[in-house]
This record gives structure tokens, sequence and C-alpha cells, in this order.
């Protein structure tokens, strides 16, 4: 056994306190992720920080059980659209439809399909006389106008007029594909009924608040209920 004495000054070899030699850093271009621990052990050991949680939490947000390591549902999917893109396509696509709807009530004379209201009657009366007789007839007519436009335009390729001219086009949030005919006729239904039914200027308003405050996809009521996204094509 060795009786040397470290010189004056200096620690012993097994000082408690000596300080050790530090573990080797990754390389600057690499992560800490290349590569698992030593060991197999997982984050949160051996200088490893433990990896951040996956994109809005790895859930599905539609309430599916998906956990860590879920996909981003728009990785790999062009940007979503700028809501006033979005406006203006919507407002082209009105005008489409629009534009003829009032031709034909022209052509059938203007007061054909207007209901007079200056005779004191009470909201009963005038929603009564709007859904009977000819009034029933143009509502129909409307209904099969605007809701088959977007539905038949959303399948076939996922732009109507508007947003093909304001380079826009609606898809699927899961895997950004076009719409299916299930998907593109209730994304249809939802965004036209109640307008064109009972909310003429509420549910346009309603639609407007919820893509403005949906966050991450800018969402509006009729793409959740599609699960649908609408992006940029340019």
């Amino acid at each position: 056994m060795s009786t040397d004495q470290p010189p004056p000054g200096e620690p012993p070899e097994e000082d408690p306190f000596l300080k050790k030699p530090q573990e080797p850093t990754p390389p600057s271009g690499g992560s800490p992720y290349d590569s698992p621990p030593p060991g197999g052990a997982g984050g949160g050991g051996g200088g490893y920080p433990t990896p951040p949680p996956p994109y809005d939490g790895g859930r599905d947000p539609y309430g599916g059980s998906g956990g860590y390591g879920m996909p981003d549902p728009l990785a790999g999917m062009p940007p979503l659209a700028d809501f006033g893109k979005r406006l203006a396509a919507r407002i082209i696509d009105v005008l489409i439809i629009a534009v003829p709807l009032f031709l034909i009530q022209l052509a059938f004379g203007p007061n054909r399909y207007t209901v007079e209201t200056n005779k004191g009657e009470d909201v009963t009366e005038v929603i009564t006389k709007s859904y009977s007789g000819s009034g029933l007839v143009m509502t129909l007519i409307s209904i099969v106008a605007y809701v088959g436009y977007d539905w038949w335009f959303t399948k076939k390729s996922g732009q109507t007029v508007g947003k093909k001219a304001m380079g826009l086009r609606v898809a699927m949030l899961n895997d950004g594909s076009v719409p299916q005919s299930n998907a593109a006729l209730s994304r249809a239904a939802v965004l036209w009924l109640p307008t064109l039914i009972c909310c003429f200027c509420l549910w346009p308003i309603a639609l407007v608040i919820s893509i403005l405050v949906d966050k991450p996809y800018k969402q509006g009521l009729h793409d959740k209920v599609a699960r649908t996204v609408v992006v940029q094509t340019t």
C-alpha cells in the first residue's frame, strides 16, 4: 500500500470534492433527442432534458385520446387562410348566387315573392306568410342554390369560385384532403340553412366571430361540424 503523500496545497486523489470531468455535450448542429440517453433511460436523467410536449398537447382537437407523439394535424399543409381573403371569397360567392336569384324574382314580378308587413302584423304572422305560398317557394329555391353551390364545389376540388379567385381551398383537418360529399354537405348546411331559414343577420355574425376567436385552426362553426380548415394555395 502506497504511503506517498500529495504535495502540500494539493487535495488527495480520492477527495470527494474534486471536480469531475464533464460529460461531452452534443454537437452544435445536433439535438439531445437524436439518440436515447445512455442506458436507455428516459428524459430527465443523464443531462438530457425532457422533450417538450407535441403541438396542441398531443390531443385530438375533437376529444380524441391521442397521447405523446401524435402528429400535428396541420403538419405539411399550407398556411391557414387569412380572414380578409375568406371574407372576400364569401362575398364573391354570395354575389354569384344572389344576382341570378334576384333576376328570377324580377322575371316573375317584383312583388310575387315579397311579404307585405305594413298592416300591423305581429312577428308570427310575418313568419307564417314568409314560409307559405310564393314565399316558401323562394326560400326553397334559395336553399337549393346556396347549399348546392357550396356542396358541389367543395366536394369537387375544395374551391368555390370565390375561393379559387382568392387562392384558398377547403381541406380536411386530419390530412389536408378534399372533403368528401358528406363532409362538404354538412359544412354547406351549417353555413347556409340558419341564415336562409331564421337568422339572416345573426348567423353570419356568429360565423365571423367563431372564425376570429378559434385557435389555432381558425375554424368557423361550419368547419367544426365538418372537421375542415381553409388553407392558402398560393
